[in-house]
């Protein structure tokens, strides 16, 4: 079964704007089906995962395009980068827009070749998981056998229908939402988060230890070497658990070196790679000139709570509601949905979090122009006006406040005071 992804509209639109698109992310993300299906039968797909195929783009790239003559699907395009200068002489030669589709799972490293050297030539695209909205169906999934590929521009304008799906800013939005979701109780929100959001786990329903494990055994054999020289496999598995542990807190990278047996300066090499390839997804702190006692270190949130849990050893839904991590791990899931939100339609997502030396903290601030919207993430179905209280330190960035609350296992939508509301986390 495929569940139709909210980015088939962002490729879509790029494609038709840019001669490549390059689409990154962590493994089994979803990229190549994807594009697989949004694809026409006249573009060729090759995967440089094939010995053969990588060796002839790395040593031979131009008879490789020959080979494989646009419009073309190059999937793992990280394996030979030597294509990239014979990629520009042919789009600058013969100036279509989509001829090239690419894929990669190591984003900052692909991200940055990829765009110097295609520099106004590429699209780049971020793509994690599947959101809960895709999971719930507010996107159309159909078995593949439903889902013929229409030839031609068909594909692209089915794409085209999916709904813009960012996060919304908008308390009217958040309440007319509450007739088209479907209310969560605390256990199948859990039940959400231990699961995860890989595709395959909801599509060809495998069994979930064996998926997760398979999933960081080729993570640690395949990307970790590509990305970085990691000597000792055995300590990174012990440094990505205790940042599994440690989702949603303040980095300290002496407690994660302690942790896993190496040098600070070892450990953020090593998160630097958990970012690189998209397993965590930092959230810098809030700056403004007038904010001068906030901590300057960086939160961090694993992308997928699925990989979370899995990591960290929890064996139910059950066990991991119960445990001391709950609250942590539900903060992650919050977070994750909403980066994942604006990813999802091609934006970079304009999120902060506040903590300074008094204390005080916001979980989470959208920026849109001059105006900041602040949150606060809590597991409680009645939070307490108490949970917006640290709010009011924005007023000092002399910026527009917006509206705000505490997502939270509320039932429903309910005013906190005059901009601020409580909001339930399965809206999101």
């Amino acid at each position: 079964m495929y569940i139709r992804r909210h980015l088939e509209l962002v490729v879509a639109r790029a494609s038709e704007t840019f001669p490549a698109v390059m689409v990154t992310g962590p493994r089994q993300v979803g990229k190549t089906t994807m594009l697989e299906r949004l694809a026409d039968p006249s573009r060729t797909y090759v995967s440089l995962d094939s010995p053969i195929n990588r060796e002839m783009a790395k040593n031979d790239p131009e008879l490789f395009l020959q080979r494989y003559q646009p419009p073309v699907l190059i999937d793992e395009f990280q394996y030979a980068k030597e294509l990239l200068p014979f990629i520009k002489i042919y789009v600058d030669k013969h100036k279509r827009n989509g001829d090239f589709w690419l894929t990669g799972s190591q984003m900052f490293h692909m991200m940055m070749q990829v765009s110097e050297s295609l520099a106004g030539r590429v699209a780049v695209i971020p793509m994690q998981g599947l959101s809960s909205s895709e999971i719930t169906g507010m996107t159309e999934a159909v078995g593949a056998q439903e889902a013929p590929r229409a030839p031609g521009p068909a594909a692209i304008t089915g794409a085209a229908e999916m709904p813009s799906v960012a996060f919304s800013l908008d308390p009217d939005e958040w309440v007319a939402r509450l007739k088209t979701r479907q209310p969560k109780d605390l256990m199948q929100v859990y039940g959400r988060i231990f699961k995860g959001s890989m595709p395959r786990v909801y599509s060809e329903r495998p069994d979930r230890e064996v998926f997760y494990s398979s999933y960081v055994d080729t993570y640690l054999q395949r990307d970790i070497r590509d990305i970085t020289q990691v000597g000792d496999e055995l300590a990174f598995l012990r440094f990505i658990t205790a940042c599994a542990a440690r989702t949603g807190q303040k980095v300290t990278y002496a407690e994660l070196a302690r942790d896993a047996g190496v040098s600070p300066p070892t450990a953020k090499q090593w998160l630097s790679v958990l970012v690189t390839s998209g397993i965590i997804v930092l959230v810098e702190p809030y700056f403004n000139n007038t904010l001068t006692r906030i901590v300057k270190s960086p939160k961090m949130y694993f992308m997928d709570t699925g990989l979370c849990a899995y990591l960290t050893r929890w064996d139910s839904a059950k066990t991991l509601e119960a445990s001391m991590m709950s609250g942590a791990i539900f903060e992650t899931y919050v977070a994750s949905e909403i980066i994942k939100s604006y990813y999802n339609t091609g934006k970079r997502p304009p999120v902060f979090y506040y903590r300074d030396t008094d204390q005080k903290e916001i979980d989470l601030i959208v920026e849109v122009g001059d105006t900041l919207h602040p949150f606060e993430i809590k597991k409680s179905a009645a939070p307490g006006k108490n949970s917006i209280r640290h709010f009011h330190v924005l007023v000092k960035t002399k910026k527009e406040i917006g509206a705000g609350g505490v997502i939270c296992m509320a039932d429903s939508v309910y005013p906190v005071d005059d901009r601020n509301y409580y909001i339930p986390a399965w809206l999101i």
